[in-house]
């Protein structure tokens, strides 16, 4: 094979692997760099577990819901009452409080996702709304409006979650790296792209032979998995769950972050959460009455300019990148 053929077969893998390293190396740099933001890179890096599950449901199946929050509470109460009444260890609670999550997504699913449109979004509501008022009425467990403060075993039996966030900041960016391989492997997956045809059109999807049905339960149930997990680790990190874990706002949140960023697109999710919890706080210091004005006008100018969200930006620029240079005219003939 000729030089520039071989050029051009290794050409597309360095921007690739590239478009996959810079958000780890971002991850990395802010570890040494944040100071007394590292708290804040945490709540970053869980957002963005929550927003790709969202994006599961949303963008790549197409299960329209703003209840979503449900999960992410779920997890998070899971979480902070196996700590206080089982055991504190973090794995122990992350996994315990995941699997929970899941069996939830799953009963859920199989109840709702037989429906679809506004009545679909209505029952994520409703469910959002019971889970809820569940939280609120058992307080002996979850504490009520005061909240739960739970207390959490040193990562490993050896790292304690201290008050400079450095342990739940790496454990965060490890189990996001977990997941967002999970992710990446099934949207790219046989599965995924079978998922993409439901979205577009279920009814030509059942027509060849496709459980639409079955497919729709198992991705809302990772899904819902991936949300508890959030929920779990957000509850470990600040050793605190409150009811606003099960707020239709932080519903809303999470979708803006997936719109901001881009929806189908794994590290859209980076780039929305990023930006919205970063301006988010920037802003509240700045005017702690107006700051939604400051995220809402980004939201719009992104919807009307940028159809693809914030990540379309990343492909024009690998665009411009990978064009081939026209070669220049020498002035000789034939």
């Amino acid at each position: 094979m000729s030089a520039p053929a071989q050029e051009g077969a290794r050409g597309p893998r360095w921007p690739a692997l590239a478009g996959h390293a810079l958000p780890w190396l971002l991850v990395v740099v802010v570890y040494f760099t944040a100071g007394g933001y590292l708290s804040l890179g945490t709540n970053v890096l869980i957002m963005v577990l929550f927003a790709v599950s969202l994006d599961l449901a949303l963008g790549y199946a197409g299960i329209v819901t703003l209840g979503h929050a449900a999960f992410f509470g779920f997890g998070a109460y899971a979480a902070g009452i196996l700590a206080t009444t089982v055991w504190a260890d973090p794995l122990f609670g992350l996994a315990a409080a995941t699997a929970l999550t899941a069996a939830v997504g799953f009963a859920t699913g199989v109840a709702i996702l037989h429906t679809s449109g506004v009545t679909l979004l209505m029952l994520t509501l409703a469910i959002l709304s019971l889970v809820y008022e569940a939280a609120n009425q058992a307080r002996a467990l979850t504490g009520g409006d005061d909240g739960l403060s739970i207390a959490i075993d040193p990562l490993l039996g050896l790292f304690n979650f201290g008050l400079w966030g450095r342990t739940a900041y790496i454990y965060t960016a490890v189990v996001l790296l977990a997941w967002l391989a999970v992710a990446w492997r099934v949207v790219h997956s046989p599965f995924g792209r079978s998922l993409d045809g439901i979205r577009q059109n279920p009814a030509r999807m059942r027509a060849i032979g496709t459980p639409v049905w079955w497919r729709l339960v198992a991705v809302y149930t990772l899904s819902a998995a991936m949300a508890g997990t959030a929920g779990a680790l957000s509850a470990q990190a600040t050793r605190f769950v409150g009811l606003t874990t099960l707020s239709v706002h932080i519903s809303g949140i999470v979708a803006v972050m997936l719109v901001l960023g881009g929806t189908r697109r794994i590290y859209g999710a980076f780039i929305g959460a990023a930006i919205f919890v970063v301006v988010q706080d920037f802003a509240a210091k700045i005017d702690p009455a107006y700051w939604m004005f400051v995220v809402g006008g980004m939201l719009i100018a992104v919807v009307l300019f940028l159809e693809g969200g914030l990540i379309s930006l990343v492909d024009r620029a690998h665009a411009r990148l990978m064009r081939p240079s026209r070669p220049k005219d020498t002035g000789h003939v034939g």
